[in-house]
């Protein structure tokens, strides 16, 4: 162990209690302290876990550098609190802010030369390391949520015996129509459906790759057993489709969904009739 790491394990071991004290309130007189998001009380148990596992570390490491098996703990740490600070709105500056507020108190007690320079790599690299774990947190909650809206985004529902429609609103990516394809399979598995409504009058645009999309949808509804109808094409999407030069000739297509429903339920044998108003009888 150098020089540097022996003073902070004396330090951590021999002045605790006062560094604990000190480096709370460091962080309860930070500049816009989130006492709304996490109590005193949680946040002295955090701090005194963090110097726990600190003071292992720095016991059973012979370097600074805290991406070694000896840091394995206190990176676990950082990590779950990075993530619950994530999830209860706290910034990242203000997660990383947890571990870097420790210096001034850590510094306090340190003399200069090696222990400053030891302390200065530690929290440094534990401090970026929190931030990072921080911004993966988020970057899995993001993706999460992108998925459930995804499922959220793609209803299929049935109209009628042996019709259901999937009303499409957004842009079609890959990973879209796949979440598209199986609701719209399992949709038409479950209802025994012969007809396919797929609306994209919520599509803003359709170029190639959307148009390869929804070919995709449709020929896996076909061999489910089920006959598609594209319903919403607009004008100026007509138009795109026809200076593109896509083929969806084997395909039928109406302007509107009540088209589509109309055609469905026709293929179905079914048939729309306006209820004739009841006579007036003369008293």
């Amino acid at each position: 162990m150098s020089e540097g790491l022996s003073v902070i394990q004396a330090v951590l071991r021999e002045q605790r209690t006062e560094l604990l004290d000190a480096w709370v309130q460091a962080q309860l007189a930070a500049p816009g302290v989130r006492t709304d998001l996490i109590s005193e009380s949680e946040l002295r148990v955090e701090s005194d876990r963090f110097l726990t596992a600190l003071a292992i570390a720095v016991t059973e490491s012979s370097t600074a550098d805290t991406s070694g098996p000896a840091w394995d703990a206190i990176r676990e740490q950082l990590t779950n609190l990075s993530r619950t600070r994530a999830t209860r709105g706290f910034t990242p500056t203000e997660t990383a802010t947890f571990v870097f507020s420790f210096k001034e108190p850590l510094f306090g007690k340190l003399p200069d030369g090696a222990a400053i320079w030891a302390a200065t790599q530690l929290i440094d690299n534990l401090g970026l390391f929190t931030a990072e774990a921080y911004l993966r947190t988020r970057e899995d909650v993001i993706r999460r949520q992108q998925d459930e809206l995804i499922e959220l985004s793609t209803p299929v529902v049935k109209l009628w015996q042996g019709v259901v429609a999937l009303p499409l609103i957004g842009t079609l990516d890959s990973a879209r129509t796949q979440v598209v394809m199986e609701s719209l399979l399992q949709k038409i598995v479950e209802t025994d459906s012969a007809i396919a409504i797929i609306d994209i009058t919520g599509v803003p645009t359709v170029d190639t790759m959307v148009a390869q999309h929804l070919l995709k949808a449709v020929t896996a509804a076909r061999l489910m057993g089920a006959d598609c109808i594209i319903s919403g094409i607009r004008p100026l999407i007509a138009q795109t489709i026809v200076h593109l030069g896509l083929d969806l000739s084997e395909v039928t297509t109406k302007s509107s969904l009540a088209d589509a429903v109309t055609v469905a339920l026709e293929r179905t044998g079914h048939q729309i009739v306006r209820r004739k108003a009841p006579v007036a009888t003369a008293e």
